[in-house]
């Protein structure tokens, strides 16, 4: 145990944003805000960080109170043992967050509760000292830690008030339900004097009206909780929509309510927010306080929201038409710096630190990639620099796309399909290629959005701007780089030995071509970066010095030796790295970090990760499935020069926000984790296997052989010689063809399932 909370403190210090002195709290100018006091939304925590700890338990309150800002509510759900006794547990069933199953596998009872019949384990089945001494605390949504299951005992309410939390919401959902078993949470409450309590919330008018007068006496606010619209409050038998109707009556027995997120921006059935209710405005006006509950960064909303969890707080509280008065969630620290630090930045702020924005194909997360619009949401996002990875058309025109492959961000696969061909120098699979399709045939394609989680978890982006934009030629986009006086461009060549000697195409002839007829060659306002994983190519670009050039390192690295660091300085000026190069991760914790930063700086050379995305699935536990903190952690913690990002807009805001510069006093800061801090708190049994480090890289790879000429088609078609490798057969292609048609057919039926 000793050693437990001893790592749990070093957690808290080394890797959460502690609060600053008062006399700090005038670094960030006043704002205002629309709430009923016109004083600052509150963030309330559904049993602490209840996101990454089991509900309620000791460390969850801490972390919680230790990571958020100064005015924090931890919030306890109120459930009521055989004896008495109040506990902090999510359900009135104790089966998905105890391990009460398994302790007592006959517990199992039917009750009714609020007219329904519920099968399950329940803790008024129990005496006080059975619970504490027995059962013990689980995660109980499942996609999120478990590593801490059965290892933390369950919190009494009054463990919860000893900790002296900033201000203490109690939930008491089940009154009724207790009172028909002669349990009463009134007289519980009476017996605790109320000291301590700054809400209580309740679905049920009858138990808030019990308890008004001892509310006042104490000064504790009762909050009214709406439910389900068409669910029936106990009390009245109305529903809950009806009760809605008239909010001026609840301020007669409350001071605020609480409700579903969706009561007030609600959303359509493609996950799309609708216009916004007038609920805030009306509550208000009935001089009511609001407090929405619903939020967590692993639980996506809307597409509005590009997956970005502090976009939806804003979304609650810097609308410039209302703000509710407080969130309930699950990750009080993403609230708290949504509030804090993002809330009412207007205008082109400028950035804290020297840290770049790189899009990887434009705002890919939110268009399709390398397309018009994608660049265009990009430069609106404040992206730095903007990327084109140069593909190339059989009638040689270079233009932006990801993969010389087009059937994962094109209709190729559809279109076509009896085109598709076996290029094992680019890649094992079969695939469209470009530089097999005439300019014209690219541009009868439609652009798709890619979901690089669509498989794994079903998550896909942007449906309803899944085909949008048009694709974009290298000079256009130089073009539209220079109107929009971006600071610098990324052009990223690929593959072109593969071009050169076998399909005639000189890519980097046509990229030094397309920047001369910029003049992005003769300038030093703007940045060019030239990128590539083949140091030959690079090479070629040695004679302009203004361009900076940067070797892509597409293989996981543990250690960057001087001799390959050296090595590379012969051939770049910056390198392009893997984010696990940087911070390793272990069954989704960040389990540690490596020197590969500090090596590459040490050699003058500057380092870009990525590639950074927001949804919570490609996020570390350790950065509270916040993409806000994984930016902070590379870019604050590991200190490297650029991020590599299909999302500009949540990076562009973290650095543009005063939280993130960590030289300044703040009332508020938002810290970078600290990789092996929060797996280790976890008993060591319990700890996902270590992965094996990933080799150093070696000088070796960083050398390529010098380019081949380019090779000239039309004389070898003239003699009947073929650019394709010896071997390839038109029964290989045949095959390669037929799978890829049964490919097909099962790509379109994961693309319509989706729509």
């Amino acid at each position: 145990m000793l050693r437990f909370l001893i790592l749990f403190s070093l957690f808290i210090h080394s890797c959460v944003a502690a609060p600053k002195a008062p006399a700090a709290a005038a670094a960030l100018p006043t704002k205002k805000w629309l709430t009923l006091n016109g004083q600052e939304p509150g963030v309330v925590a559904r049993g602490g960080i209840s996101g990454l700890f089991p509900e309620s338990c000791a460390l969850a309150n801490d972390l919680a109170i230790s990571s958020s800002s100064p005015g924090l509510t931890i919030l306890c759900n109120l459930q009521m043992t055989n004896d008495g006794a109040g506990i902090c547990l999510p359900d009135i069933r104790l089966d998905n967050a105890t391990t009460i199953p398994t302790l007592f596998p006959k517990g199992q009872k039917t009750y009714k509760v609020n007219g329904q019949d519920l099968k399950g384990w329940f803790a008024l089945d129990y005496s006080a000292d059975t619970i504490f001494s027995n059962v013990s605390l689980v995660q109980n949504i499942y996609s999120r830690p478990s590593i801490f299951d059965g290892q933390m005992p369950i919190s009494a309410v009054e463990d919860v008030l000893g900790i002296k939390p900033p201000k203490f919401w109690l939930s008491v959902q089940n009154d009724a339900f207790y009172m028909e078993h002669k349990l009463s949470p009134a007289e519980y409450l009476r017996s605790l004097g109320f000291r301590g309590i700054t809400f209580i919330s309740s679905p049920e008018i009858g138990f808030l009206k019990s308890i008004g007068r001892d509310a006042v006496m104490s000064k504790t606010k009762l909050i009214f909780e709406f439910k389900d619209p068409e669910a029936m409050e106990p009390t009245t038998n109305k529903k809950y929509s009806e009760i809605l109707q008239n909010l001026a009556a609840i301020k007669a027995f409350a001071s605020g309510v609480l409700v579903p997120k969706g009561y007030i921006w609600p959303i359509d059935s493609a996950k799309y927010l609708k216009p916004a209710t007038t609920l805030v405005a009306d509550a208000h006006k009935a001089g009511l306080e609001v407090y929405a509950s619903g939020f967590a960064n692993d639980m996506p909303a809307s597409f509005n929201y590009s997956y970005d969890p502090s976009a939806e707080y804003l979304q609650f509280v810097d609308n410039g038409q209302f703000s509710v008065d407080g969130f309930i969630t699950d990750f009080p620290p993403t609230a708290s710096q949504a509030i804090t630090c993002f809330s009412h930045q207007k205008g082109n702020l400028p950035k804290a630190g020297h840290a770049l924005v790189i899009t990887h194909n434009g705002a890919s997360g939110d268009y399709p990639g390398c397309t018009d619009l994608a660049y265009q949401k990009a430069v609106e996002d404040g992206a730095d620099v903007i990327d084109c990875s140069v593909q190339m058309s059989k009638d040689g025109i270079a233009f932006c796309h990801d993969s010389a492959d087009l059937t994962a961000s094109t209709t190729a696969m559809a279109t076509f399909m009896s085109r598709a061909t076996s290029v094992p120098e680019i890649q094992p699979t079969n695939g469209v290629f470009s530089f097999d399709l005439t300019w014209a045939e690219i541009q009868s394609l439609k652009p798709q959005i890619q979901s690089p989680f669509i498989t794994k978890v079903g998550i896909t982006r942007n449906p309803a701007n899944k085909n949008a934009g048009k694709f974009v030629t290298l000079d256009d986009f130089l073009k539209f780089s220079k109107e929009k006086a971006v600071t610098g461009v990324l052009v990223n060549i690929q593959n072109a030995a593969y071009l050169a000697s076998k399909k005639g195409l000189g890519i980097v002839d046509a990229v030094k071509s397309a920047l001369t007829k910029s003049t992005l060659d003769k300038q030093t306002t703007q940045r060019v970066l030239i990128q590539s994983d083949d140091s030959s190519v690079l090479a070629g670009f040695e004679a302009v010095p203004p361009y900076t050039r940067v070797l892509s390192i597409d293989k996981e690295i543990g250690d960057a030796p001087k001799a390959s660091v050296d090595e590379i300085k012969k051939h770049a000026d910056a390198v392009n790295i893997l984010r696990s190069s940087l911070v390793t991760i272990s069954g989704s914790f960040a389990a540690g970090k490596t020197n590969v930063v500090e090596e590459m700086h040490k050699g003058n050379i500057s380092v870009y990760v990525s590639v950074l995305r927001n949804e919570y699935i490609s996020i570390a536990f350790d950065y509270f499935s916040d993409p806000t903190v994984e930016f902070a952690t590379f870019i604050a913690g590991n200190g490297v020069d650029g991020v590599i990002t299909e999302f500009p807009a949540t990076a562009t805001r973290y650095l543009r926000s005063p939280c993130s510069d960590l030289d300044k006093e703040q009332p508020y800061a938002i810290l970078p984790a600290e990789a092996g801090s929060l797996i280790s708190v976890a008993n060591k049994e319990a700890q996902p296997p270590a992965s094996a480090p990933s080799p150093p890289l070696d000088a070796k790879d960083v050398i390529d052989p010098p380019l081949p000429p380019v090779a000239n088609m039309a004389a070898n078609n003239a003699t009947g010689a073929t650019p394709n490798a010896p071997g390839h057969s038109g029964s290989i292609a045949t095959t390669a063809n037929l799978c890829l048609s049964l490919l097909a057919i099962l790509a379109m039926g994961l693309l319509f399932a989706t729509e």
